[in-house]
């Protein structure tokens, strides 16, 4: 199988975040799936919903043999192993979540399916986080 550069981005807001993110690179490591770069861990405040619980969040950058709808299983697998009963994805309702992984995207792939957009137009174009992570990631990898 042919290999893949993905870029996904992760946050949590509930309980110790940083070590939530942490235990979320484990799960995806054993999963077989190669993280090849990190960004710096950047906390913001919720976007699209109020809480009183801001946000760390670190984006990835990952090589993967999965497609992207194995990858997207895979992804939804460990959100909910590790707490996380509601998929805002299927609700378009946001709330306080332990772990949020999205993929934005997927070597040079266009995708759209009900499920998956890559890339991912809201977290390329329109929040700004999400474009500082990216930078991060880029330009000034850890």
């Amino acid at each position: 199988m042919s290999q893949h550069n993905a870029v996904l981005l992760l946050g949590s807001n509930i309980g110790d975040q940083k070590k939530n993110l942490e235990t979320a690179f484990e799960r995806i490591t054993d999963q077989n799936i190669l993280i090849l770069s990190k960004s710096k861990f950047l906390y913001s405040e919720p976007v699209e919903f109020v809480s009183s619980n801001n946000f760390c969040n670190i984006a990835l950058r990952i090589e993967t043999d999965l497609s992207p709808i194995q990858l997207l299983k895979i992804l939804k697998k460990i959100e909910k192993s590790m707490g996380r009963s509601v998929d805002s994805g299927n609700t378009r309702s946001y709330s306080d979540r332990v772990i949020d992984i999205d993929i934005v995207s997927y070597g040079n792939l266009i995708f759209f399916c009900n499920r998956l957009e890559i890339p991912h137009h809201r977290h390329l174009y329109e929040r700004e986080f999400s474009r500082l992570l990216l930078d991060s990631l880029f330009l000034n990898r850890t």
